[in-house]
């Protein structure tokens, strides 16, 4: 049968209900970038699990770098859509030239093979209320470090997404919570709790693993696979995989 699928930029406590939400008339421009982060943070928190913001911002023109980075921040959030305003101009990624069309692909890339991931987390947000996206402090709140870091999430208990959110940058501090992490391109280790440097350049954004994490993804052959991230020495992992058993 046919799914209906809902979502609104307003609505009042209890409208996860029926469906998910986006930011409404974001700004064009790098504050309106971090900005929308910041609100997918904070509708998580407020119960709200599953939103995103018009990639590029709603109301102006982003250059090529600006929307590149929304691009690859949008293909880790739980909605993930390219739109503005009719007056604001096109915004398919073949409209900003050669370089950002490959790299938006490999973001585009990455998020279909991590579909069997955020499946999970959609049947994790409604069955406990958990969202997609979470603050870095999650598992420890106490740390006020942490709790002060508002420019890097985690997706899921697996994931560490830490997107570029200044102009010209290609590199970004990175503040982890306590545990062993892994590069995913890389597959450098880095140990939490800290605050690590690590390269952005303009075709990727940092995105780390947890030690003992396993993922299911989208294999080359469209099959599911299992991902694992080793665990440090002497601990154990694990993950959960909700298969979708539906059209989708």
């Amino acid at each position: 049968g046919e799914r209906p699928f809902l979502f609104s930029r307003s609505g009042w406590a209890g409208m996860q209900r029926y469906g998910g939400t986006w930011s409404g008339d974001v700004a064009t421009g790098w504050p309106g970038l971090r900005a929308s982060l910041s609100l997918v943070l904070g509708l998580g928190l407020c119960g709200v699990p599953y939103s995103g913001p018009d990639v590029g911002g709603f109301d102006g023109s982003p250059s090529p770098e600006l929307y590149l980075r929304w691009f690859q921040l949008g293909a880790y959030l739980p909605l993930f859509r390219t739109h503005a305003a009719l007056r604001a101009g096109r915004r398919e990624p073949w409209e900003f030239g050669p370089e950002v069309l490959e790299h938006a692909r490999v973001a585009l890339d990455e998020r279909r093979r991590l579909h069997p991931y955020l499946v999970t987390l959609a049947h994790l947000a409604q069955r406990t209320g958990a969202p997609y996206v979470r603050p870095v402090w999650w598992f420890t709140p106490e740390d006020r470090a942490l709790r002060d870091c508002g420019d890097a999430f985690l997706l899921g208990d697996a994931l560490l997404v830490a997107p570029v959110l200044e102009h010209g940058a290609d590199r970004r501090a990175v503040r982890l919570p306590r545990g062993r992490w892994y590069d995913t391109v890389t597959g450098e280790v880095y140990e939490g709790p800290g605050q690590v440097l690590l390269d952005a350049p303009l075709s990727r954004i940092p995105v780390l693993a947890r030690a003992g994490s396993v993922l299911p993804v989208r294999g080359a052959d469209g099959e599911l696979e299992l991902e694992v991230w080793a665990p440090g020495r002497g601990r154990t992992g694990g993950g959960l995989v909700v298969r979708d058993a539906g059209d989708g």
